[in-house]
């Protein structure tokens, strides 16, 4: 059965998850990338939209204008969430995030604010952003459009939208970097076996 979590997220529908887990997001979702965090980290500033118990997207969206003057989602992929990495402990705490969703794992930052504040991040997979757009039922509204079309905070309406591989929890277990651990130590050996066979060569 599918794990569909409802905005506004309460930390009990967060509690039992667990990295590598598979979720799927209905409700509010909203764009916020580089500029809207160094907006509010940096700068000091409000943000224009309630992300309390909410879900944000690291994501950088092509937006349609329609003729009636509302906005219609072309496509919605997920930009590197490292990128970020040094802004989402605080952002978390500062605004009361409960879903975070991007490419890419995040680090020890974000994983200690996750673990601090009862919120996740999740991996949403590459290469999808068109049909990413088909699971956004309406564009809500639109803050900071002086930011240009990626940086905008764009509000959207979604149903069902993943899959969202969870990849911190709220423990701040950290799928990315068990992943490389474990990778690092199947490597070392294979290259040590390699660096004998090709030993020869001087």
């Amino acid at each position: 059965m599918k794990k569909i979590l409802t905005t506004p997220i309460r930390d009990e529908d967060l509690a039992d998850l667990k990295v590598g887990d598979v979720v799927y997001l209905t409700g509010r979702l909203v764009t916020c990338r580089d500029v809207a965090h160094r907006r509010l980290i940096e700068q000091g500033r409000e943000l224009p939209v309630n992300l309390e118990g909410g879900a944000i997207f690291h994501a950088g969206p092509i937006v349609r204008k329609k003729t009636d003057g509302n906005f219609e989602m072309v496509s919605i992929g997920p930009t590197t969430s490292m990128r970020m990495e040094k802004f989402e402990r605080e952002f978390i705490a500062k605004t009361g995030v409960k879903l975070i969703v991007g490419k890419g794992g995040m680090g020890p930052e974000t994983a200690a604010g996750c673990q601090e504040h009862k919120a996740v991040h999740a991996i949403f997979p590459g290469g999808c952003a068109v049909l990413a757009a088909t699971l956004v039922e309406e564009i809500e509204g639109a803050e900071w459009q002086d930011l240009g079309m990626p940086e905008t905070l764009w509000i959207n309406r979604v149903k069902v939208f993943g899959p969202l591989i969870i990849s911190i929890d709220t423990h701040g277990n950290n799928l990315i970097q068990n992943n490389k651990t474990v990778f690092q130590a199947k490597k070392q050996p294979i290259l040590d076996r390699i660096c004998k066979q090709l030993s020869f060569i001087q």
